[in-house]
């Protein structure tokens, strides 16, 4: 497929003034590039260590005070990652939204999210077996987010 082919919004974004300044500035792609890895450690840094401590690792840590630590850098993780993922998008998206390693990293991170939000609306309710489950589900999801996003660049 070609990109004359991609959806009406990848065009709109390609041409935007985000998507011409990730193309024509030297350094804006790369700084984009290197926040958004740092944006995905972040992300999936924390959020590993918490769903293991979910998972029944390191008990002696009360899982309020590890996700009172964890979780608000995992939001600033997936917050730097989106944007900067956003501008790295708006740089070739009529190519990228082709990509399947592009269309299937779109629909697992829209599960992952849905499993965050599944996850905290559990966590009133149940004290063991869906959270630890969500928590699983929480352990596939991102590395796979992760490894499609680094297939984009080979498909």
């Amino acid at each position: 497929m070609h990109g004359e082919d991609a959806p009406a919004w990848a065009h709109w974004l390609e041409a935007s003034a985000l998507g011409v300044l990730a193309r024509s500035e030297g350094w804006t792609y790369a700084i984009a590039n290197t926040l958004h890895i740092l944006g995905v450690a972040m992300l999936f840094g924390a959020i590993l260590a918490y769903d293991l401590r979910v998972l029944g690792a390191v008990r002696a840590l009360p899982l309020s005070a590890v996700a009172a630590l964890l979780l608000p850098i995992a939001r600033l993780g997936f917050g730097i990652a989106a944007l900067s993922g956003v501008l790295l998008l708006a740089a070739d998206a009529s190519h990228v939204a082709l990509n399947p390693a592009f269309q299937v990293k779109a629909v697992l991170i829209s599960l992952a999210l849905l499993n965050v939000l599944a996850f905290h609306v559990l966590a009133r309710h149940d004290g063991g077996g869906v959270l630890r489950a969500s928590a699983a589900a929480s352990l596939a999801l991102w590395p796979a987010v992760i490894a499609c996003g680094r297939l984009i660049a080979y498909l």
